[in-house]
């Protein structure tokens, strides 16, 4: 189906106006339907929302690629629709370790995943930072509050991760390839920084990603 086809049968089957354009920026990455408009793309196009959602992200994109209803989910997760959906919308969970680990069962996540859909990532990033380039001891007991693993193994691989940033520090091939700058720098520089070294984490701790 070319993208026009996919325009006629959303406006045929679904009434969306929805322009070729559009379309266009969907298959390429660039915009991102709605929960209703991903619903009606999954049936104009026989598939599943799921199949749609190659890197569900978010929880909306997550609770999608289910197929659940915000009520269906909220009442697994022992929460009001109301509740759950204000946090869906405002990007930032606040259950409690009950509804928390509720949630990582329900919608498949891994511990990255959940940091992920919790819009903590950044809080992470930053924590993560600041142990590998001064003391890791003393972000522990944070990076344990966000991250759903055994803290004596958090421990472990923070070590880990603050060893390997020191001893790679002159390497061409360490994290710190344009200098110390780099670390504390709040332009791109630390930008990709605290991406890499937040991909670093992950891979230390031997769990997927929050894209798989």
């Amino acid at each position: 189906m070319l993208p026009g086809h996919v325009a006629y049968g959303l406006a045929a089957q679904y009434g969306l106006r929805i322009s070729t354009g559009t379309v266009v920026a969907w298959e390429r990455g660039l915009a991102r339907p709605s929960g209703y408009e991903l619903t009606a793309l999954a049936g104009v196009l026989w598939c599943s929302a799921g199949e749609l959602l190659t890197a569900a992200r978010t929880l909306k994109e997550h609770r999608a690629a289910r197929e659940l209803a915000v009520e269906e989910l909220a009442r697994l997760l022992g929460l009001t629709p109301s509740a759950y959906l204000r946090m869906e919308e405002s990007g930032r969970w606040r259950g409690n370790e009950r509804q928390s680990a509720a949630l990582t069962e329900v919608l498949g996540l891994t511990p990255a995943g959940f940091v992920t859909v919790c819009g903590r990532d950044e809080e992470l990033a930053e924590l993560l930072r600041g142990a590998v380039t001064t003391r890791w001891q003393a972000q522990l007991r944070a990076v344990a509050k966000l991250v759903p693993l055994e803290r004596g193994f958090l421990q472990d691989v923070l070590e880990q991760l603050h060893a390997d940033y020191r001893s790679l520090m002159g390497s061409t091939l360490s994290w710190s390839s344009t200098g110390t700058e780099r670390a504390g720098s709040t332009g791109e520089a630390g930008r990709v920084f605290l991406a890499e070294i937040l991909e670093r984490f992950w891979r230390a701790a031997g769990v997927p990603g929050p894209d798989g």
